[in-house]
């Protein structure tokens, strides 16, 4: 069958491997699509510090179920299916108190085990999550994404009446929007250097945008909120150096969600911590928030469709990566087709 396999850093082809077989508690999915994330560009960079090489990436997938390992009871042959791509061991101290997420013994799909860049994937059966028939195949490989954003915002609690900022208007950015609107937060300010996404922002709900290389966010903002800040703030950019910016822009008793994995120090002044009794929180890939996602999909309240800017077949992988990495501007989410 035909995989998409990183072998190390910056070297990655289409290339022919053995199909898996689905083990006992585990399920064969046929792959239909699988999105392209920011995370898969850092393993093909080689600035992922959790993947082991080589490996078949993707953790973005839909498909069709094809067959069932031994004890599976709850999925059947045909089922069209979703993968949450969190797996963890049931038994560690986050696991105990209800954050698998961050288990100690961790694994994520495509990043620690093969996952949806393939024609076909084992993967456990406790992973996947089957759709409403009105949910289609493309839009469920979208799913993944939207748990992010889901995970960070109830890590942060909104209240009724929060204003939120949102740093970086990439996929990531677009779906903390979609997701914020869904859950009834109705004054969102979105910041990027690149005015297509700022477009793109507005026509997702958006109330205001901001070009940080053209406007000073921090006036704008204070100007905004009456000079109060903002009590939300997920930092989709994921940019060490704007933390002092948001720590200024936080409103007291703020809250800001923090996603990104770099390893580079950021200025944390704990004045501005304190003063404002901020609270800081990271958030990490989702905790079992996909039936919250299909449910806010099948109402009709997530638009996933709307992030797609590419749908390729399995063989332009290569051409994708080139864009992402020299054209971003013209992409949103690339949507990768996989089967029929």
């Amino acid at each position: 069958m035909k995989a998409f396999q990183v072998n190390a850093p910056h070297d990655y082809r289409v290339a022919e491997v053995e199909a898996p077989t689905a083990g006992a508690g585990e399920v064969l999915v046929r792959v239909a699509f699988a999105g392209i994330c920011g995370s898969d560009m850092h393993i093909i960079h080689g600035d992922n510090a959790f993947v082991r090489f080589p490996r078949i990436t993707g953790h973005e997938f839909a498909g069709v179920v094809d067959a069932v390992g031994e004890g599976v009871a709850d999925v059947a042959v045909g089922d069209r299916v979703c993968v949450d791509p969190v797996t963890s061991c049931g038994t560690c101290y986050p696991c105990r108190i209800g954050r698998p997420n961050v288990c100690s013994a961790l694994e994520v799909i495509g990043v620690h085990r093969d996952g949806g860049f393939e024609e076909f994937v084992s993967v456990p059966a406790t992973n996947v999550h089957k759709l409403p028939e009105y949910i289609g195949l493309d839009a469920a490989a979208l799913v993944e994404p939207y748990t992010i954003a889901a995970n960070v915002l109830d890590r942060m609690q909104p209240h009724p009446g929060d204003r939120l900022l949102i740093l970086g208007a990439g996929v990531i950015g677009m779906t903390i929007l979609q997701m914020a609107r869904a859950l009834g937060i109705e004054e969102i300010i979105v910041t990027d250097v690149i005015n297509e996404r700022l477009t793109a922002a507005k026509e997702l709900g958006a109330t205001h945008v901001l070009n940080s290389r053209e406007q000073d966010v921090e006036k704008e903002v204070l100007a905004l909120t009456e000079g109060e800040g903002v009590p939300l703030i997920a930092d989709a950019a994921c940019v060490p150096a704007l933390l002092p910016q948001m720590l200024r822009l936080a409103s007291p008793a703020g809250r800001i969600g923090l996603l990104g994995f770099s390893v580079q120090p950021s200025d944390l002044i704990q004045l501005e911590v304190i003063k404002k009794e901020l609270t800081l929180v990271g958030s990490r890939l989702n905790n079992r928030k996909f039936p919250e996602v299909l449910a806010l999909m099948a109402s009709g309240k997530l638009d996933p469709l709307a992030l797609v800017s590419h749908r390729l077949p399995l063989s332009d992988m290569p051409g994708a990566i080139d864009m992402l990495d020299h054209r971003p501007e013209e992409a949103r989410k690339v949507l990768i087709q996989i089967s029929a």
